[in-house]
C-alpha cells in the first residue's frame, strides 16, 4: 500500500538529518527550495507506489479470474458470508466500510464449515451456526440467502450441495467398569454428584474439529482418563442423520459404527446416556 506524501518526505527530511554534509540545510520554512525539492521528490515516489497498488491490484484480479478456486478457498468464503448485505458488483467481497463491528459480527452467521468433494465431482459445503455454544442449522431463509451468494461467487460449471443439518445422532451403548470407591452405581461422582463419564463424552465431542471423524479408540482413550473408571467398554455404537430426501427434520435408520465414523451433518450430538451400565 503505497504511503503518503508527509510520509515519505519526513523519512526524506530524516536521511538529510543524518548527513552531516547537509548540516547548513537548516531553514524551517516550508518554501525552503530544499524543502520544496524533498516535496517533488516525495510526490514522485507517492506516485510511483499508487502505480503500483493498481498494478498489483489488476494482476490479483486477473489471477483470481482465471485461478481455479480450492476447497479451503470455499470455506473461507462460506465463513465470510454476511446475511442481509449485498455484494460489491461483479465481485466476491463485501463493502464494509460503512457498518459498524457489532453489525460485522452479527451479520456472519455461518460460524463453522467444511467443504468436500464427492466422488462425482459434486463440491459439498457443510454449515452451521452457534446458539449458546451449541452448534445448530442455520434458518431455510438464511440458507436460501446463503445459497444465492455462493452461487454468485461460485466457479462456473461447479455444482455446490449445502449441507444444513441438524446434528448426526450418536447412540452409545456402554459398560463401564467402575470403582465404588469413587463412582456410585448411577456413574455419579460421591464427591461432587455430578456424571463424569458423560461429561467426558461431551467433552469429546466438543473438541473435535467442525466435520472431524468420531474415532470410537479415542473415546475409550478419553473415558480411561476419568476418576473412577477402570475399564470403559463400547459395545455397540451408531448414528443416524438427517434423510434429506424426505425433509430437513427427520432422520434415516441408525448405522453401526464399527471403527470411526466423520459425521454427515459436520457434527454429533449424543441421544441419551439411558445405555450406559455400571458394573462393579
Amino acid at each position: 500500500m503505497a504511503r503518503s506524501i508527509e510520509q515519505i518526505q519526513n523519512e526524506i527530511i530524516n536521511a538529510k538529518e543524518s548527513n552531516s554534509d547537509l548540516a547548513e540545510l537548516t531553514s524551517t520554512s516550508k518554501t525552503a527550495v530544499w524543502r520544496l525539492i524533498t516535496f517533488v521528490i516525495a510526490f514522485s515516489i507517492y506516485a510511483l507506489e499508487k502505480l503500483f497498488d493498481i498494478h498489483k491490484a489488476e494482476t490479483d484480479d486477473k489471477i483470481a479470474l482465471l485461478k481455479p478456486h480450492t476447497a479451503r478457498w470455499y470455506r473461507q468464503k462460506a465463513l465470510a458470508f454476511q446475511y442481509g448485505y449485498p455484494l460489491v458488483a461483479d465481485s466476491d467481497v463485501y463493502d464494509n466500510s460503512n457498518i459498524s463491528e457489532g453489525q460485522l459480527d452479527q451479520s456472519k452467521i455461518v460460524k463453522y464449515s467444511a467443504v468436500t468433494e464427492s466422488k462425482e465431482g459434486l463440491v459439498i459445503v457443510k454449515i452451521a451456526t452457534e446458539n449458546g455454544g451449541v452448534l445448530s442449522p442455520i434458518s431455510d431463509e438464511q440458507k436460501a440467502s446463503f445459497e444465492a451468494y455462493i452461487a454468485e461467487i461460485k466457479d462456473a460449471g461447479v455444482t455446490i450441495h449445502t449441507i444444513n443439518y441438524l446434528p448426526d445422532k450418536l447412540y452409545l451403548n456402554m459398560t463401564v467398569y467402575y470403582n465404588p470407591l469413587v463412582l456410585d452405581a448411577q456413574g455419579n461422582s460421591i464427591i461432587s454428584g455430578g456424571k463424569p463419564v458423560e461429561e467426558a463424552i461431551k467433552q469429546y465431542l466438543k473438541e473435535l474439529p467442525f466435520n472431524g471423524e468420531l474415532v470410537l479408540a479415542h473415546l475409550v482413550d478419553r473415558l480411561q482418563e476419568v476418576e473412577g473408571v477402570l475399564i470403559p467398554q463400547i459395545n455397540n455404537a451408531e448414528s443416524s442423520w438427517i434423510n434429506e430426501d424426505i425433509n430437513s427434520t427427520t432422520y434415516a435408520a441408525p448405522v453401526a459404527i464399527e471403527v470411526k465414523k466423520i459425521p454427515v451433518s459436520g457434527y454429533f450430538e449424543v441421544v441419551n446416556f439411558n445405555n450406559i451400565s455400571y458394573v462393579v
